[in-house]
């Protein structure tokens, strides 16, 4: 479908370019055209030096991104009903990442029903995924169907980065932005998408410089722009199993046997929302249990009555944005207010909105489904009152504390605390060996393996806040360079003598971000 006619003196160009991906659309002449190749390297350094003009592409990169998620153009084609687990999980997946896609119903599309005529004679077939180049998968994995689109690109095997990111939250975005922005070579490895569990807030509203809000996908999603244009890779889905350091450089195994070996590594996972200690919970994941609140979510629980359990801005957040799907919104709390862990300025919003109702000191008890498997009932229980309630509830939210990300580290030496977290700093118990800058402490940031750092929600004692774990990324970014510049002469002389040596790593020991 034709999207629009470019003439004299306009580009052609699509965001994706800077990272390497392919285009989401074609581009063809209809007469004469005397045309300038700029190729991704060199856009980036154009964007650099041309300032104005660079500050033009960008936002004309990202309006361009907007406009091809709204109209659905250049990417896959679901083909399934849009209630089903499935094809939430592959519409999840692709909004988080920013990805166009279109979702076809066959029960309401003719050309749909033929295609799952030919290609998936059983329901267990369902969704086909539907690719640009003509591929057709059958119910992928976020894996397979990432793969077939392109988004994941094959690595030079032998490099050494300066830098590898593990998780692409706002802690690794931004340690990846002031990295890259400073001549590192940079490398940024996730599960599942960038943004973490800030890109699935609806809207922050007290972080600094927005007056007005802005949602998590927005905020994170031109971090993850921001850190392509100073030439950050990013490597998204790619699952990290395994951490390995030596001396010289830390490698990292990810779980389709592929292998990233850097200078320094940055763990920044973040934490994952606890689940509830329900027997059968995992039965109903996916199928009426909902970990975050996207408008994919929040389309399937239209005028219903959801069950909604948590007491931080997370929760809020989320409780504020479905109260415009949801006809009523059952808001579980196990303390004995919201007070004490969510923003004054939430709590006031919630208690003027008539469809929400908070109920404290109260817990989910039991979960109840259909033979097919959805969650079709909720039962909670008053732990003061004793009061138990069981409603007709098919969409429930969990928005419960946190857990960190680090069950990968078992094995690689990295010290955490009682609760699993990473411990960094002077919270380190020195070992006698040291730390990159020749003192018997770590750096502030620094973990007990040289050269691995943590920043943001995985951090123990950090602020578990988006903007606090920006800040650590920036303030990471200052301490990888004292590792580079001081602590890794060694790893230096072997670089140089094997062809692998980074210019970025002849930076001066006093260079800070």
């Amino acid at each position: 479908a034709p999207i629009v006619e470019q003439g004299p003196g306009e580009f052609v160009a699509e965001v994706g370019q800077l990272s390497g991906q392919p285009a989401f659309v074609d581009v063809h002449a209809i007469s004469e055209v005397e045309a300038l190749l700029i190729p991704p390297e060199k856009l980036r350094a154009l964007m650099i030096e041309e300032p104005e003009l660079g500050e033009r592409i960008m936002h004309a990169l990202i309006l361009r991104r907007v406009v091809l998620i709204e109209a659905g153009s250049g990417g896959p084609v679901l083909i399934g009903s849009e209630s089903s687990p499935d094809v939430v999980r592959l519409q999840g997946f692709l909004a988080r990442n920013a990805y166009p896609h279109q979702l076809l119903d066959p029960a309401k599309d003719d050309d749909a029903a033929r295609l799952v005529q030919q290609y998936a004679p059983a329901p267990a077939d369902l969704p086909l995924a539907v690719c640009p180049k003509g591929t057709v998968l059958k119910n992928p994995s976020e894996a397979e169907l990432a793969s077939a689109l392109g988004m994941v690109p094959v690595d030079e095997a032998n490099q050494t980065y300066d830098v590898a990111i593990v998780g692409a939250g706002p802690a690794g975005l931004s340690t990846a932005v002031y990295a890259a922005s400073e001549g590192l070579s940079v490398i940024v490895l996730d599960a599942r998408a960038f943004g973490g569990q800030a890109g699935a807030s609806a809207r922050i509203e007290n972080y600094l410089g927005f007056p007005a809000g802005i949602s998590g996908q927005a905020l994170t999603g031109r971090a993850y722009v921001q850190a392509q244009k100073f030439g950050a890779r990013m490597l998204i889905p790619a699952s990290v199993s395994r951490l390995d350091s030596t001396e010289t450089s830390v490698t990292l195994q990810l779980e389709d046997r592929r292998r990233v070996k850097a200078a320094t590594v940055v763990v920044a996972t973040g934490a994952r929302y606890r689940r509830l200690n329900v027997p059968n919970l995992a039965d109903f994941e996916g199928r009426g249990v909902w970990y975050w609140a996207s408008p994919i979510e929040a389309r399937l629980c239209r005028n219903e009555e959801i069950v909604l359990v948590g007491g931080g801005n997370s929760a809020g957040q989320a409780a504020v944005f479905l109260r415009n799907f949801a006809a009523k919104i059952w808001m579980l709390v196990r303390g004995p207010s919201l007070e004490e862990s969510m923003s004054r300025y939430l709590i006031d919003r919630i208690a003027g909105i008539e469809n929400i109702e908070v109920l404290t000191q109260t817990e989910v008890v039991a979960l109840y489904g259909s033979r097919e498997g959805q969650l079709e009932r909720v039962s909670w229980h008053n732990n003061v009152t004793g009061a138990k309630t069981e409603k007709p509830i098919r969409h429930l939210f969990l928005f419960i504390g946190a857990e960190p990300a680090t069950t990968w580290l078992n094995g690689s030496g990295i010290v955490l605390d009682e609760k699993n977290f990473i411990l960094t700093g002077s919270d380190v118990v020195s070992d006698g060996h040291g730390s990159n800058n020749g003192a018997t402490r770590p750096l502030r940031l620094e973990t007990s393996v040289r050269g691995v750092f943590a920043a943001g929600d995985v951090r123990s004692g950090s602020v578990k806040r988006v903007g606090a774990a920006i800040g650590e990324g920036a303030a990471v970014g200052a301490e990888l360079h004292v590792v580079l510049t001081n602590g890794k002469a060694g790893f230096a002389r072997e670089a140089r003598s094997s062809g692998e040596y980074s210019a970025s790593q002849q930076l001066s020991a006093g260079k800070r971000l």
